[in-house]
């Protein structure tokens, strides 16, 4: 088994076993940035947009949301996070113990392909962002050659970050959280000094139900971030206070979600097109002056490189389980390579990006709420996992299950799945019961997901749950009091 390398900076070279207890060091504190670098994204200026322009939200129906959404969304990540230091393993090795390791194959696979929509989202956005840097600085204007230039470099420094492991994307999240801390201050004085906000303060409010819409818009994006949890909760000790894993993945992200919401909602009165823009960048520098745009795009630039950096860290020990057997870190260039073809036909093709933004999101979030529901269940009964069978992949296996499959747990994530995407409704696609009913009305079939297929397996027999046979997998009795309460 391979040692990971401490030294911080320095090339991760553990992938799926489990992180042994001499080496569980982490503070919870050092994930509030990891939480903050997650959400830098110019995304969220144009999803605050989208508030006003399509739901009809007022101001204050859009500070709802802006609170709600993390609160949510990120609460959920931190609670699927507890697992992490529970197993000391990334969050898709530790579904073997719940779906078996034949039956983790399914939602594995699903995930996987899933992420290279997520990575190719952030990529373009990235690629974007240089583009405007380069068009306000220098004058030079976009193009077919130019645009496909700057994603293989966003989709290289993503692979270089991420393949180098935890310690490089914790460090650069630390000093990502300072600069953008700062320079959306700067924003902020700005917005409030040059708005008209007697027009921000008399935009005409939406309904109730535009404005849950929009919870559950703004949610699901980091709903994405669930799955993966555990994967940088992995090296805290057992003792780490779950209170404190919940706390700062809600703080983390709600300290970037509530002022980038409500700045793109003031944006979105004075600048109407901007939810609908080709591209969802280039308005900051028609908005902002350019000592405000310019260094404020540099620090969304690389905030967009931490999030896909994050996420393509995370996808490659998900290739890992699904079989590819290969480092951590070259199981990631999959991933890279994947964002780079994908993301060069968003850019060549698409119309509309926000439009293909939110529908994808949509039913990304859909993807995730099965193996959420499934997985939160079977927290609720296991607060150990066996290392040594998370890794053994054959019949020996304590997670063999039924011929490798948990038959409650494929059943319950199959049954949420297919129940989730009759619920959802987007430019893509629309099921058959997401119309005259109040989930689909609301957009929340990632909810209705969650419920469904976490009842089902609550519901149905399962397996007995194998307690670890190693001295160093047996949770502290003070831990579980902490967990349980």
């Amino acid at each position: 088994m391979s040692k990971t390398v401490e030294t911080e900076g320095a090339l991760e070279t553990r992938g799926i076993e489990q992180v042994p207890d001499h080496e569980r060091t982490a503070k919870t504190r050092e994930l509030f940035p990891t939480w903050v670098g997650a959400n830098i994204s110019v995304l969220l200026l144009t999803m605050g947009a989208s508030l006003v322009v399509a739901y009809h939200l007022n101001i204050w129906q859009a500070l709802v949301v802006a609170v709600a959404a993390p609160v949510v969304s990120y609460g959920l990540v931190g609670l699927i996070g507890i697992a992490g230091k529970r197993g000391g393993a990334p969050g898709m090795a530790l579904s073997r113990a719940v779906f078996g390791q034949r039956g983790n194959l399914l939602p594995g696979s699903l995930i996987w392909v899933a992420r290279w929509g997520w990575e190719t989202i952030n990529a373009v956005t990235g690629a974007y962002a240089m583009l405007t840097i380069l068009n306000i600085l220098f004058g030079i204007k976009a193009n077919s050659v130019l645009d496909m230039v700057m994603l293989l470099v966003f989709v290289v420094a993503t692979f270089a970050i991420s393949g180098l492991g935890i310690n490089a994307v914790q460090k650069c999240n630390k000093y990502a959280t300072y600069l953008f801390g700062v320079f959306s201050v700067l924003v902020l004085v700005y917005l409030v000094a040059n708005t008209d906000w007697s027009k921000v303060l008399h935009h005409g409010g939406g309904s109730a139900a535009a404005v849950i819409t929009g919870v559950g818009m703004i949610a699901a994006g980091g709903v994405s971030w669930i799955p993966t949890a555990p994967d940088f909760t992995r090296y805290l000790p057992r003792t780490a206070s779950s209170k404190a894993i919940v706390g700062t993945a809600v703080g983390g992200a709600g300290i970037v979600v509530l002022p980038m919401v409500l700045m793109g909602a003031v944006m979105a009165v004075s600048t109407p097109d901007l939810a609908s823009a080709t591209d969802p960048v280039s308005f900051l520098g028609q908005i902002l002056p350019t000592w405000i745009a310019v260094p404020y795009l540099f620090i969304a630039l690389i905030g967009m490189l931490l999030i896909n950096s994050m996420s393509m860290y995370s996808a490659g020990f998900t290739a890992q389980t699904l079989g590819f057997k290969v480092p951590r870190h070259w199981a990631v260039s999959v991933n890279a390579v994947i964002s780079l073809a994908f993301g060069g036909v968003l850019m060549l093709v698409a119309t509309s990006f926000m439009g293909s933004f939110i529908a994808f999101l949509s039913l990304l979030a859909v993807a995730f709420s099965a193996w959420v529901g499934v997985f939160g269940a079977d927290m609720l009964r296991r607060t150990e996992y066996d290392g040594e069978a998370m890794t053994d992949t054959t019949r020996t296996s304590a997670y063999w299950y039924r011929g490798g499959f948990s038959p409650a747990a494929v059943a319950a994530w199959a049954i949420g799945l297919v129940s989730g995407l009759m619920f959802t409704t987007s430019d893509w696609f629309t099921g058959p019961l997401a119309k005259n009913n109040v989930i689909g009305e609301y957009g929340l079939g990632w909810v209705a997901t969650i419920v469904i297929s976490g009842l089902l397996y609550l519901a149905l027999p399962k397996p007995a749950v194998t307690k670890p046979t190693a001295v160093e997998a047996v949770e502290p009795a003070e831990e579980r009091a902490t967990v349980d309460a």
